[in-house]
C-alpha cells in the first residue's frame, strides 16, 4: 500500500477516536503541535528512523516529548514506531486535518497581505469567504507578503481569490499585450 494510503488509514482511525470521544478541537491543536515538532526537529526524525536505536527507546522518546498530549495520540505515535511507519507522521496529521475539516464544515485558508491582519479582519474575511466556498468558517493563516503592494490574495484549497494590486497590474499587463 502507498505511503499516502497508509497515512489515510491511521488518520481515519485517529479521527474515529476523536469522534467517539468528542475530542475534535483537542486533537486538532495537539496534532498541530506534533506536526511542528516533527517538521522543526530533524534530529528527532534521524533518531526515530535509525535502525540501531531500539524500539523501546524510540517509544520512550515519543512518550516524553509528547507527555502533555492525549494518550490516544501518544499511543498512535508509538504504534507507528512499532510498525516502522514513523516517516508518515506528518502525512497522517495532514490527512486527519482534512477529515476533521470536512466533518466540521471548515476549510483552511492562506491569506497573503502586505501587513499582519487583526483578529477582527480575519473574522470578517472568514465570514465572507466561507460563504463563497460553502463552508461554515475558515481557519485563516496570515502570511505577510510586501510584494503584493496592496490588497489581499486568498487561497482556499485549490481556489485563489486575488484582489492584490500586483495581481491586478499583472492581469492588466496581460490584457494589454493580448490586445495588440
Amino acid at each position: 500500500m502507498s505511503k499516502n494510503g497508509v497515512a489515510k488509514r491511521y488518520a481515519l482511525a485517529l479521527f474515529d477516536l476523536a469522534k467517539e470521544n468528542n475530542l475534535y478541537a483537542q486533537f486538532d491543536s495537539e496534532l498541530a503541535e506534533v506536526k511542528k515538532v516533527f517538521l522543526n526537529n530533524k534530529e528527532l526524525d534521524v533518531v526515530l528512523s535509525n535502525p540501531k536505536v531500539r524500539k523501546d527507546s524510540k517509544k520512550q522518546i515519543v512518550r516524553e516529548a509528547f507527555a502533555s498530549a492525549s494518550p490516544f495520540i501518544v499511543n498512535t505515535l508509538q504504534l507507528l514506531i512499532d510498525r516502522h511507519r514513523q516517516g508518515i507522521v506528518v502525512d497522517m496529521i495532514d490527512e486527519y486535518k482534512a477529515l476533521s475539516n470536512e466533518a466540521l464544515n471548515v476549510a483552511d485558508a492562506k491569506v497573503y497581505s502586505v501587513r499582519a491582519l487583526t483578529d477582527a479582519e480575519q473574522a470578517q474575511l472568514s465570514a465572507v469567504f466561507a460563504a463563497k466556498v460553502g463552508k461554515s468558517s475558515l481557519n485563516i493563516s496570515n502570511i505577510v507578503d510586501p510584494s503584493l503592494i496592496g490588497g489581499l490574495k486568498i487561497r482556499i484549497g485549490n481556489r485563489i481569490f486575488d484582489g492584490s494590486v500586483s495581481g491586478k497590474l499583472e492581469r492588466l499587463g496581460r490584457q494589454l499585450t493580448t490586445n495588440r
